[in-house]
């Protein structure tokens, strides 16, 4: 299908670009790397009459070493997380995960950022700075806040983020040489999530297990009692609700969860 017709706006600095968005509230949406939105808007579940191209402004695209953390301007895209040895160095889940992000083409166009405002409980990176303890910095007409990822995803495509804001930064903790794992199932390689499991310094992030990202707590909570890595994992699923659709069925993505959370920790206890 093709979008409805709509006008295009590049604005040339952050500034710029977050006066379009109060002047156009909620008619306005943001474009950074496209490979969310334009499908979305070919479908026509997406409208909007201004679109606010950001993807080119320079200063949303760094990384960098802060103190404990590791900032991430929101237009920096997954190719420059995946292929940055400052986060093979400092963070290495994230950029691990990164790699594991569609083709090289959506690696090449699509930024961190985008993929965490747009929400997909199958998408990997939200799950991943989720599980990374991380912070999202929105900026908007009040100014500057920082919100918990934890706090961040309120459910399918939904977050907190208020019209007129945009993700500026991301700053998750530098985890080191800590043990970590990624696994994800899919059906056909570059596909989405049918499940996946993050796994970095006794925590453990859940893809597509529910409406938002998740924390699998209970395997938490029975790491930090010492429990065995098998009798952990087998508690991966509690407090989930995932969909059934034609991928897999509820009970099946359980048994994935399961499955994929006693791997990355057997792959995180061997680094």
């Amino acid at each position: 299908m093709i979008p409805v017709a709509f006008n295009y706006a590049r604005p040339d600095s952050l500034d710029g670009a977050l006066a379009l968005l109060a002047e156009h509230g909620e008619d306005a949406t943001v474009l950074a790397g496209g490979h969310s939105l334009l499908p979305v808007m070919k479908l026509r579940l997406a409208a909007p009459e201004v679109v606010i191209d950001i993807g080119r402004l320079p200063e949303l695209r760094y990384i960098e070493v802060r103190g404990d953390e590791v900032a991430i301007g929101a237009g920096t895209r997954h190719r420059a997380v995946e292929s940055s040895e400052v986060l093979a160095a400092e963070v290495p889940l994230l950029a691990a995960v990164a790699r594991t992000v569609g083709d090289p083409q959506v690696r090449h166009r699509g930024t961190l950022g985008g993929s965490l405002a747009h929400a997909d409980p199958a998408s990997d990176l939200p799950a991943a700075v989720l599980t990374l303890g991380g912070t999202i910095v929105l900026r908007g007409p009040q100014g500057e806040r920082e919100v918990p990822a934890t706090d961040f995803y309120t459910g399918v495509f939904s977050t907190v983020k208020e019209p007129g804001e945009l993700i500026v930064e991301i700053r998750v903790p530098r985890t080191g040489s800590a043990g970590w794992g990624y696994e994800k199932f899919v059906r056909r390689a570059n596909d989405w999530a049918i499940v996946g499991v993050a796994t970095v310094d006794g925590r453990v992030g859940l893809v597509n297990m529910g409406a938002t990202p998740l924390r699998a707590t209970a395997t938490e909570a029975a790491l930090a009692d010492g429990a065995s890595i098998e009798d952990a994992a087998a508690l991966a699923a509690e407090g989930t609700e995932p969909s059934s659709d034609l991928a897999a069925t509820a009970e099946y993505r359980r048994h994935l969860a399961r499955v994929l959370t006693r791997r990355a920790l057997t792959t995180a206890a061997a680094r």
